[in-house]
């Protein structure tokens, strides 16, 4: 089969687009990205990518297409969603950002590719009563495609993460659906997935490292197996204070063992939580580095997850290496679409590619 060339919008350091190059059917041709920290990154990780830093507002397809001058058979992307998330504020449709999806549309239209990906956030499925839902439907049957789509949790993909999105595929020739979650697989659990990293402490942990332990279970194995150094496994140094609450806390157990006076005003869910090892882990967002933010902490050290174990619990490989500074890296990691999710909707296409 000759390779698919595919161009990601709103790309991110590539989570999506990595899922899909790892199928060996797929030519990640070009990628469009606003923060310039961030497509660094995305092009370190993608020497033979085009990468293009700008708002995608204000970028013209016309010129983007003169680049790599070939014909682009697929577009992905996960426009920005956090104007639906369910972690702030939604003002539904007197939302700027809820909007951005019409940028991807502009591109599909110019380059007219066989199929797209959109992945966003499963809120905006119900969003304004579907007022969302259906403006990309509508979108997609204008410019010829035929949709399916559906909210996929990445625990069923061998993620171990419960990670719920929404995913809509479009195809001219109307054949490529959503995959199916098989929820009879066995999970993908957090120790499973972090359990070879060094135990490193509050301050620890260099960029470059060299591994400690073997391979613990297949899943390590398999993202170990083209890395022959250990990359970004860097534990955040927090304050006494968060040491101290944090040694209060059982192995796997939460702010329930905290005293009174201990206790932050913390709104988001699993606030000084521990990561239960036998369980996947929480979706993974972009401030696991603080304790207080959530159940991101380590099982049993007094610390949160260090940039690798979170890269590692949305399935990354480890010669996927994360590149700027700290508050960059852990955005790069919990903004990205886990690439093993990525990577069965790619299978999916490729299905549909064969008929």
């Amino acid at each position: 089969m000759k390779k698919l060339n595919l161009l990601e919008l709103f790309a991110g350091v590539g989570g999506l687009s990595l899922g899909f190059e790892q199928t060996g059917q797929f030519n990640i041709v070009g990628a469009i990205e606003l923060d310039p920290v961030i497509a660094d990154s995305f092009a370190k990780n993608n020497p033979n990518t085009k990468v293009f830093i700008g708002d995608i507002c204000k970028l013209d397809p016309k010129k983007i297409a003169k680049e790599f001058n070939t014909k682009i058979d697929i577009i992905v992307g996960g426009p920005p969603c956090q104007g639906f998330s369910t972690r702030g504020p939604c003002r539904g449709r007197d939302d700027g950002r809820n909007y951005l999806f019409k940028e991807f549309f502009k591109y599909t239209k110019f380059f007219n590719p066989k199929y797209f990906v959109i992945e966003n956030v499963a809120a905006i499925m119900g969003t304004a009563d579907g007022y969302f839902l259906n403006l990309i439907l509508n979108e997609a049957e204008k410019q010829g495609y035929k949709v399916d789509y559906d909210i996929l949790d990445a625990r069923y993909f061998g993620v171990p993460q419960m990670r719920r999105r929404a995913i809509f595929i479009g195809s001219k020739k109307g054949n490529a659906k959503v995959p199916k979650m098989n929820m009879k697989n066995k999970i993908v659990s957090v120790w499973d997935a972090i359990s070879d990293l060094a135990y490193i402490e509050s301050g620890e942990g260099e960029f470059l490292s060299k591994y400690k332990n073997k391979p613990e279970s297949k899943y390590q194995t398999e993202l170990r197996k083209n890395s022959k150094n250990l990359y970004n496994h860097i534990a955040t140094k927090h304050s006494d204070v968060a040491i101290q609450r944090l040694a209060m806390i059982p192995p796997e157990k939460g702010k329930e063992f905290l005293p009174k006076e201990h206790l932050t005003k913390s709104t988001f869910g699993g606030t000084w939580c521990r990561l239960e090892k036998n369980k996947v882990s929480p979706t993974i967002v972009t401030r696991f580095d603080t304790p207080s933010n959530g159940q991101n902490n380590h099982p049993f050290l007094n610390r949160s997850i260090t940039p690798r174990e979170a890269a590692r619990i949305q399935s990354f490989p480890d010669n996927f290496i994360f590149h700027g500074n700290k508050s960059s890296v852990i955005k790069q990691i919990g903004n990205a679409v886990p690439p093993r999710l990525a990577n069965a909707i790619a299978t999916e296409i490729l299905k549909a590619e064969d008929e």
